[in-house]
């Protein structure tokens, strides 16, 4: 009898895989993904500090955003490179909170760890893990405040909120109310969902500080008007045409050349030439225009020597080398018609503006066009910095505070910021796992617990006492005060909401979603396949 049983249980035993190398590949990947995530844990919150990337080019970025901090990473192992796709898919959807999803990622990661090791499957942890984030979303949703559009106090704050923590914090009461009317000045009330931030234009120009960024209500060129032959550089009243053709001699094509064999020749093309110009000027001249913006060209110059001296004395004010891109911003800004060909050229097609300037700033100049008659639905930004790091980095947190801007008037909730949602997150979660059996329970204990990191790395970045000020959060929410976060700059637990730290509902759910997703697609791989 005993034989037989022993016979069975080898027979069963035959089938057996090694599921060792599976356990080993789960874990590096976890490993590499947590790794990855604690690179950029230190840069989370107001007190968080900042990294300095340098690239293989040799420039240097001082950052704070996790998207721009991940993206330059060169991360090889695949797991890895998943947290950066998360981060850049959280910039894609909110904007901001890049670090925080990333964090929430790793410590996910690590709860899932000893879940693993106290021999839960996987498929029944991701399962949990959706589970337990579809109930946070409804909690999150639960906790907001609703915000209109026309209380711009509310939407200040979340932009403050969202700049505190990047290194041009000293700056956030300028550049808030800045993100806010920029934004709203693009909002379409006919289709307030949809925000295009590339209605938002961006001119960096090195010089002065921050504190001189300034939005303008019109065009800013960051090149100066030619000055060849002493034409305009200030019109009023102006009437401005965009053209996308040269005003230059045509010439033939590549390969081929002319021979001219004497002078009278020689005069003739020459006077050709000049007659040839001077007929498309008079053609501009007549409709009135005395402005033009003129595209940069590739197949010859756009303009002549000659072409600029006729121009100067047609008083025409000429803006060359605009890049094609900008085009259709230009355009749509000024309400007139990219001109393609002279023939097209028309009064109809021109914009309308009370003032063309050029400004000296800095060490260079720049081409002012403001009151421009029914304009569209865009704006400028010059940002002014000391240095281009500078630069670059009041342009990112720009955006980050043009995206909150953003996300509020999509999605009108706003939540307290602080760690106030997550550890209510926590705690109401954790209540739902006692209701819950078995192992989906466990689970849902551990994604609450997950959850806690956010707040544990606020205080340790602020250089708090970690545990005290989590614990002590803890016994606040048990209390009922939905709201109390950490106070960063007091260094103790307030009312966030009193204290202004706010931010978008679709900031804190996006986050959580994202991470949540992320990491059970992690779990799910059980095997890496190179493929040479």
């Amino acid at each position: 009898m005993a034989v037989q049983a022993s016979r069975q249980a080898s027979s069963k035993t035959e089938s057996y895989v090694d599921n060792k190398r599976k356990e080993d590949i789960r874990r590096a990947n976890i490993v590499a993904a947590r790794a990855v995530a604690d690179a950029v844990r230190t840069s989370l919150g107001p007190k968080g500090m900042d990294k300095m990337i340098s690239t293989a080019s040799g420039e240097v970025i001082i950052t704070n955003d996790g998207a721009t901090i991940l993206n330059k990473m060169e991360v090889l192992q695949p797991a890895a490179k998943m947290l950066v796709e998360l981060s850049k898919s959280q910039d894609v959807v909110a904007g901001d909170g890049t670090t925080t999803v990333v964090v929430i990622a790793g410590a996910l990661l690590k709860q899932c760890l000893s879940l693993l090791d106290a021999g839960i499957h996987p498929t029944v942890i991701s399962d949990a893990l959706h589970k337990a984030s579809l109930k946070a979303v409804d909690v999150l949703t639960a906790m907001a405040v609703p915000v209109e559009l026309s209380d711009r106090e509310s939407l200040v704050k979340s932009a403050s909120t969202s700049l505190n923590s990047k290194v041009v914090s000293q700056y956030s009461t300028l550049l808030a109310p800045l993100a806010v009317d920029a934004v709203l000045s693009v909002v379409d009330p006919e289709k307030p969902d949809l925000i295009d931030l590339r209605d938002v234009k961006i001119v960096k120009k090195l010089g002065g500080t921050v504190d001189d960024t300034e939005l303008v209500k019109g065009l800013v060129f960051d090149k100066k008007a030619s000055h060849a032959a002493g034409g305009p550089t200030r019109v009023d009243n102006a009437k401005i045409a965009v053209i996308q053709f040269q005003i230059s001699p045509p010439k033939t094509d590549i390969e081929q050349s002319i021979v001219v064999s004497d002078y009278t020749q020689m005069d003739r093309i020459l006077k050709e030439e000049r007659n040839y110009i001077l007929g498309m000027i008079k053609k501009i001249k007549a409709t009135g225009c005395n402005v033009l913006l003129i595209q940069k060209s590739i197949l010859r110059d756009a303009v002549t020597d000659l072409s600029l001296h006729y121009l100067a004395k047609a008083k025409i004010m000429v803006i060359k080398d605009v890049e094609r891109d900008e085009i259709e911003f230009i355009t749509k800004t000024l309400n007139c018609l990219p001109i393609a060909n002279i023939e097209h050229f028309r009064a109809e097609k021109l914009g309308y503006a009370d003032l063309v300037e050029e400004a000296s700033l800095g060490d260079g100049k720049i081409v002012k066009i403001t009151g421009i008659k029914n304009m569209g639905r865009t704006t400028t930004v010059l940002v002014r910095g000391s240095n281009q790091l500078v630069l670059d980095e009041a342009e990112r947190s720009l955006h980050d505070a043009l995206c909150v801007v953003r996300c509020l008037v999509n999605k009108k909730f706003l939540i307290a910021g602080g760690g106030a949602p997550e550890i209510e997150l926590s705690r109401q979660l954790g209540a739902w796992a006692k209701v819950l059996q078995g192992m989906e329970s466990y689970c849902v204990r551990s994604f609450a617990e997950a959850l806690e990191v956010i707040p544990y790395t606020l205080a340790e970045n602020a250089g708090l006492n970690p545990i005290t000020i989590v614990t002590e959060l803890r016994n606040r929410h048990a209390q009922g005060e939905i709201n109390a976060g950490i106070n960063v700059r007091k260094g103790q637990i307030t009312n966030i909401l009193e204290e202004n730290v706010v931010q978008p509902l679709l900031v804190s759910t996006s986050a959580i979603t994202l991470a949540t997703e992320c990491v059970r697609m992690i779990l799910k791989i059980d095997d890496i396949v190179t493929v040479r």
